[in-house]
């Protein structure tokens, strides 16, 4: 009897848990109806956002610096070859995105940031793996977008993941699609992205 009362207390418990979960997650998603696209051609939701990234190399400004190196390359870099490829340098950074080309009068101000890090992966060419979020601050949308995966910076174009959202973008994935659109030396360059999601919440 006493076993039986144990066995009822942890499935009410575990009820109680499932209940609190579900409530929050209809909460999360009040309002809004859940879509999964089965096209590549028509996704739910797409947007084009331009990242600027702007290097601290102890010469620029650090008030406009939006990245810095928290590791410098390893020695394997330079022994395989002569000019480095920053094979092991981790990048952490605080970017302003704005959906223009051109840089924000202020770039603390921006309302749309992409915060996280890169780190070159291979030894023989420009190469880096991409983790960060996508920070939405604005009117317009609330919430972020988490982003992750290779960027083999010899291609023309990229695609990395989309793989969650919050806010506006509750629970939201996809791809987005990455073209290096400027550069200047190591210390700047401007990345287009062509964000496509096929699950998401729509109002």
């Amino acid at each position: 009897m006493q076993g039986r009362m144990v066995t009822w207390s942890m499935a009410s418990v575990i009820v109680a848990a499932a209940c609190i979960f579900l409530s929050c997650s209809a909460s999360v998603a009040h309002g809004r109806r859940f879509v999964r696209s089965s096209s590549y051609d028509e996704p739910c939701k797409e947007m084009r956002l331009y990242l600027h990234d702007i290097l601290y190399d102890y010469s620029n400004s650090t008030s406009n610096s939006t990245s810095a190196a928290v590791t410098k390359p390893t020695a394997l870099s330079t022994a395989v070859s002569k000019s480095g490829y920053f094979f092991g340098r981790v990048v952490v950074f605080n970017d302003p995105m704005t959906e223009g080309r051109a840089l924000p009068p202020s770039l603390e101000e921006t309302t749309v940031r992409a915060q996280g890090l890169y780190l070159y992966d291979k030894k023989e060419d420009y190469s880096a793996w991409l983790a960060f979020s996508i920070v939405f601050n604005s009117t317009a949308h609330r919430g972020t977008l988490n982003l992750m995966g290779a960027d083999p910076l010899a291609e023309k174009t990229r695609d990395i993941s989309v793989v969650g959202g919050t806010g506006d973008f509750f629970m939201s994935r996809g791809v987005a699609t990455l073209r290096t659109d400027a550069f200047e030396g190591f210390t700047y360059f401007r990345l287009q992205m062509d964000i496509k999601l096929y699950e998401c919440y729509v109002v």
